[in-house]
């Protein structure tokens, strides 16, 4: 057995003639023999056991870029890392989906409880903060980010915390998809500054605050029930919604807390 028909391949590896014919496009899996005049491709057996490892890997999402990365590995420690770096990325997908499964179960219990709304008004504060523009996608590792920053300066510029750590989100970060987010933490004054960090002074409002304590996933309900209040009452503003978080323990695990969404009101 020299050589194998692409009709015989794709027997034996479970991958169709388009799929062939588009791995040898993108130089994934090129045959061992091109017929000049016919076109007609023909592969070598030891291809076998490569084209059935482009499957698997292709099954698992891997994208091609990465499959050649895989196949191209000059060592297993090589291969082994890009192949556990794409495991890792799935389980987080996974984790996601999960999440989301479980919240709209939540979302059809018919015993969720409404959530609670007050009305409160803010005094006017200093902050020091950092505003930066900020897609949606990035939101995340960017709040991380900024809260640890700004938590090393207070802690290292001595300075007394005058209230909780929160975000200012502007409308447009909602319909755009991106905008010009505030982190901030109130503090009592500042004497010097240093990095991304500016002062802000803030000149107070009143808001309808809706407080939220559960996976992120959920944390939506809480926008809908302040906003959906504001709006009931025809007090709402269009300033930015203020994210507050309030911590359940340790001030400076940034992750431990409950979060009140506090939507501007007239």
């Amino acid at each position: 057995m020299s050589e194998l028909s692409i009709g015989d391949f794709s027997r034996m590896t479970f991958l169709t003639v388009k799929a062939l014919r588009h791995y040898h496009d993108v130089g994934l899996l090129e045959p061992a023999r091109t017929d000049p005049s016919s076109g007609y491709r023909y592969y070598a057996p030891a291809q076998v056991a490569q084209a059935r490892l482009i499957r698997r890997l292709r099954d698992l999402d891997l994208p091609v870029e990465e499959v050649k990365a895989v196949l191209a590995a000059p060592d297993d420690t090589t291969r082994d890392a890009v192949l556990v770096e794409h495991l890792d990325r799935m389980s987080r997908q996974l984790a996601e989906v999960q999440g989301t499964v479980e919240s709209l179960r939540r979302m059809l219990s018919p015993d969720t409880e409404p959530i609670g709304i007050t009305y409160r008004d803010m005094d006017p504060q200093l902050f020091v903060a950092i505003t930066e523009h900020v897609g949606g996608d990035d939101a995340v590792a960017w709040w991380l980010d900024v809260f640890a920053e700004l938590h090393r300066f207070v802690r290292t510029r001595g300075l007394t915390r005058a209230g909780t750590d929160g975000t200012a989100f502007p409308t447009a970060f909602f319909t755009e998809g991106a905008a010009e987010l505030t982190a901030f933490i109130p503090v009592d004054r500042v004497s010097s500054l240093g990095g991304r960090v500016e002062v802000l002074s803030h000149p107070g409002g009143r808001y309808a605050v809706a407080t939220h304590d559960g996976p992120m996933v959920d944390l939506d309900a809480a926008y809908t029930a302040a906003g959906r209040a504001a709006l009931e009452q025809a007090l709402a503003s269009d300033g930015p919604v203020v994210e507050r978080y309030l911590p359940l323990g340790d001030p400076e695990d940034l992750l431990a807390h409950r979060t009140e969404v506090c939507w501007p009101v007239a």
